[in-house]
């Protein structure tokens, strides 16, 4: 298995297939990385959180795009969901998540939306975003939990089918963005070989926006994945 096929970036993927890389921060306020801040000015008033949650449908059409991306990249097709027997060893909070979070599918959260890109410049310049849409109380308990149980542990195995996939998790600081943040660089070790990838989850109200892929490319489109999420539309 190729490390960088395994970059899917999704919260609950990365957690167990070693997809991608997720964040730490259970939301309270003395945590720097996850304590309220106001929107910037650009998303007030036509750019306000929603008021109720979104649909699968809405979430979608605030994805970002190949032209929000720049020149070169291009939108992956959805991959079928894989059902490989996983195992996680070393991580008794990680073990604990069941569901989708614990066998590579999504957040547990039925208002949805994803997609992912690759750069035609070389296999380092993936990224992806996924959008979720819930009441702020489930929102910030579910990523919270799932954030937590990765940050539980700082090196952690998982097996994959019959590969072994070591993990090493590092929380990160996050630009004030949003009402909840969290921010997590994983590296993944495989057949001798690695792959470090930044996973970043942003809460605006009732809108989770979660970008994946390599650390300077979720650096420099976190805060627009933001802003085109919050856009009435």
């Amino acid at each position: 298995m190729r490390l960088h096929t395994m970059i899917v970036l999704s919260l609950s993927t990365l957690a167990v297939l070693a997809l991608a890389g997720c964040s730490h921060g259970s939301p309270r306020a003395t945590d720097p990385t996850s304590s309220a801040s106001t929107l910037p000015a650009h998303q007030e008033g036509k750019d306000a959180p929603a008021s109720a949650p979104l649909s699968s449908a809405a979430l979608s059409k605030r994805l970002l795009g190949e032209s929000d991306l720049g020149e070169g990249y291009v939108r992956k097709p959805e991959q079928p969901v894989r059902h490989d027997d996983v195992t996680v060893t070393g991580c008794p909070a990680l073990d604990k998540l069941s569901g989708d979070a614990a066998v590579g599918g999504s957040l547990g959260f039925p208002r949805k939306a994803k997609a992912s890109f690759t750069y035609a410049g070389g296999v380092d310049s993936e990224v992806a975003e996924e959008l979720y849409s819930d009441t702020e109380d489930k929102l910030s308990k579910g990523v919270g939990r799932i954030f937590d149980a990765m940050t539980s542990c700082p090196t952690y195995q998982v097996l994959v089918g019959s590969t072994p996939i070591t993990v090493r998790t590092q929380k990160v600081p996050v630009a004030r963005m949003g009402d909840e943040r969290w921010s997590l660089v994983l590296t993944f070790i495989a057949g001798g070989r690695s792959s470090v990838v930044k996973q970043t989850a942003i809460r605006t109200g009732m809108v989770v926006v979660v970008i994946s892929g390599a650390s300077a490319l979720v650096d420099a489109h976190a805060e627009k994945a933001v802003a085109k999420a919050l856009v009435n539309r």
